[in-house]
Formats: C-alpha cells, structure tokens, sequence
C-alpha cells in the first residue's frame, strides 16, 4: 500500500505531482496540508495534527465528507508531519510519496527532509516530490531511474558514508566515501535512463531533479 502525505508547505508543478497519484492511494494530511490535497483534486482519508492549521470552513467540508480527524494537542514532541508519517507506517504503508514539505521556513524544510531517517520508516520506500525534485534516503542500495543528464547529488547525513558503488552516473564512485561537510557528492549527472547507488555503512541523502520536458 501506498501513502501519499500532504504537508502545508509549498507545492511547485501541481500537474506534474498530480500525475505521480493513483485512486487507490491512501490520502493522509498533515493539518493544513487538507488546502493542498483539495487543490490537487485529493479526496482527505485522514487528517492529523494540533489542526491549527485548519479553518473552519475547511473543516466543515471535511466534516460532510468521510475524512477521519486525529487531533493532537499544540504542545507536542512531534511536528504534524511527522505524526502523519509514523501514523501511515503504522498502517502498514510501504511506500510513501510526501507533498508540500518544503517551503520558506528553512528550519521547516530540513527538519522535513530529515524525518526520512525515522526508524519508523526504516523500511518505507519515502520519498519526497517537490516539482521535478525528489529527494530520499540511502540505507543500503537504490535505483534511480530517470533522463540521461539528470542532476543527481548525494548528501551523507551521517559522519562519513563508506561503501559507495554508483553505476550509470558521470562521476562515478567505488568503494568511495563521502564525509559530512564536503561536497563532494553534489551536481553528479545521469548518464543513462537507470542509475544505480550502493552504500556499506551511513545515511545517503539523493536529491533527483528531473529534467523538464520539451514541448513537441
């Protein structure tokens, strides 16, 4: 089963993201992300958080359809999107494509980027879209598929990640380590329409910016 998660942050090419869902996707909205679900033509399952976010206008639609609220008190341990992403662990996802999760607030973004390290979701395949950008973690190994000339960086979000084997990519890597700080792993490029990234030990962080299609 698949989740798909909406934040409230931003969401850049809401066509492109549209065509990244699928009617049996499990709808999950992390409090005001409920606004950005409805734009994007989303009916909410759930919605989760200290719903501070959510007017009560909205709420009242919501209300008139099935949509289950889970409400939390303010003052929590967890952001609302993290409640969102544990609660669709907990309901056996093994995907989970999450919107709207980056914005203006840098200190929101990274905290969001960071949340796929969860070990909730140690084996959830998570991602997060944001336009042609998806970003997700590397515990192990990965297939990135895409264009050749897409930008891939990869960022360690552990001391040092060791082991490294790419395949597919300009620079490649083998048995290389990347460190925390350099930056080494940023702006490689695709060089065919598969890419491969193997890691022995750490947490690799994959940034994949698709390249925008031309027009015919």
């Amino acid at each position: 089963m698949r989740a798909i998660i909406i934040a409230n942050g931003q969401i850049h090419d809401s066509d492109f993201c549209q065509s990244q869902l699928t009617p049996t996707d499990l709808v999950i909205c992390a409090d005001g992300g409920a606004s950005n679900a409805l734009a994007l033509g989303l009916q909410p399952q759930v919605v989760i958080g200290d719903l501070d976010s959510l007017d009560e206008g909205l709420r009242s639609r919501l209300e008139k359809r099935p949509c289950q609220f889970i409400a939390h008190p303010a003052r929590k341990d967890e952001t609302d999107l993290e409640l969102a992403a544990k609660y669709a662990a907990e309901q056996g996802a093994q995907e989970m494509l999450i919107l709207g999760a980056l914005g203006e607030r840098l200190d929101h973004t990274l905290a969001n980027v960071l949340l796929l390290a969860l070990p909730a979701l140690r084996h959830v395949k998570a991602k997060i879209l944001d336009g042609r950008q998806e970003v997700f973690l590397i515990r192990d190994e990965a297939l990135i598929e895409g264009q050749v000339g897409d930008t891939l960086s990869l960022l360690p979000l552990t001391a040092e990640v060791t082991g490294i084997y790419t395949e597919g990519l300009e620079y490649p890597l083998e048995n290389g380590t990347l460190y925390l700080g350099p930056t080494l792993g940023v702006s490689n490029a695709l060089t065919a329409p598969q890419a491969r990234v193997r890691v022995g030990q750490g947490l690799l962080l994959a940034v994949h910016i698709g390249q925008v299609e031309s027009a015919a």
